[in-house]
């Protein structure tokens, strides 16, 4: 499998580790990652928030370079490129768009009205490499990790333009995190909010949805919280200390990518994963996971023991009543 990857701004910058972990997995799974050759920002949130055009333009540029190298799909790691190259790709159906950003580029609108189709990498996993095919090659199984997944509010919406999973009550990282051996928990949030850019702007906003989001993981009894986006990780993870936690909280919600978990479930070497990048401890996942499973044992033990006190105490019962009844059967007969 050969994809056109576009692994955006934040990839080579406060995300490293989200393109650190995407690359060691693929190579895992043997899908193959072509670069998109001179590839620039797609503008991200401020350029369609000022031009629509403009950011249509950003974003094509990127696709078209993908087209020229050959390459039918796109695959990108983040939600907010995902958004932008998907929207532009869909609103070239219109010709006044299409020809508006055919300006802007030098471009044919013939060319423009062709571009691949974008997916995201966990799209991309999930559909085209495969749950079974994942489940096979895992050689480190997160048993006893209890999870909840966090998809953010764009990557499956709006629904008519993302055209994967549900929109609002999607299932794939679920299904790929319990191929892994991982336990999700019931999450009501997998689709709201976490305050995504306004953290420095409304740092009270991003305070009070980040930390709703955390305290649901923690009321759900998860371990971590796993995410597919830079900006959801960042507030999750990093402003942990300055999130509003409903009834008060430590901060010790360990927040992975899921590349991250789904690379050490499949034996890729801690070092390529970017683990240590991570603000909260990662090592406090897997403690919680380790405690999980020991005392899940000590119950099986626990009732083992009984079941086999409860049959010696049966079998003393029964045999306490057999001469009984065997004298009985004498006196009978005599």
């Amino acid at each position: 499998m050969n994809l056109a990857y576009y692994p955006g701004c934040s990839g080579l910058g406060t995300s490293r580790e989200y393109e650190r972990s995407t690359r060691a997995v693929c190579a895992a799974l043997g899908v193959a990652l072509t670069e998109i050759p001179d590839w620039s920002c797609c503008g991200s949130t401020p350029a369609h928030a000022l031009d629509h055009t403009l950011s249509g333009a950003l974003s094509a540029r990127n696709l078209v370079g993908a087209a020229r190298a050959g390459c039918e799909a796109v695959a990108t790691p983040c939600p907010s490129c995902l958004s932008n190259l998907k929207t532009a790709r869909h609103r070239m159906a219109d010709d006044g768009f299409r020809a508006a950003v055919g300006r802007l580029l030098d471009e044919p609108a013939d060319v423009l009205a062709t571009l691949p189709d974008v997916h995201s990498m966990l799209e991309m996993l999930v559909t085209r490499v495969g749950l079974d095919a994942i489940r096979a090659k895992v050689r480190r199984p997160l048993a006893g990790l209890r999870v909840a997944p966090y998809y953010g509010c764009i990557m499956t919406r709006p629904a008519d333009v993302m055209r994967f999973d549900d929109p609002e009550n999607p299932t794939s990282m679920d299904d790929l995190l319990t191929a892994l051996g991982a336990e999700v928990v019931p999450y009501p949030y997998k689709v709201e909010c976490c305050g995504a850019s306004y953290g420095v702007a409304r740092n009270d906003i991003v305070a009070r949805l980040s930390g709703r989001l955390l305290g649901a993981a923690r009321d759900a009894g998860a371990h971590a919280v796993v995410v597919a986006c830079p900006l959801c990780q960042m507030n999750l993870d990093l402003r942990q200390p300055q999130v509003t936690w409903p009834g008060g909280h430590a901060m010790d919600m360990p927040v992975f990518y899921f590349t991250q978990l789904l690379g050490r479930a499949l034996g890729v070497p801690e070092s390529e994963l970017g683990l240590e990048q991570l603000c909260v401890d990662p090592a406090i996942a897997f403690r919680r996971a380790e405690q999980a499973l020991a005392a899940r044992e000590a119950e099986k033990a626990a009732a083992v023991r009984s079941g086999k006190a409860t049959t010696v105490r049966a079998s003393a019962a029964a045999g306490q009543d057999g001469p009984d009844e065997a004298g009985r059967a004498e006196g009978g007969r005599a």
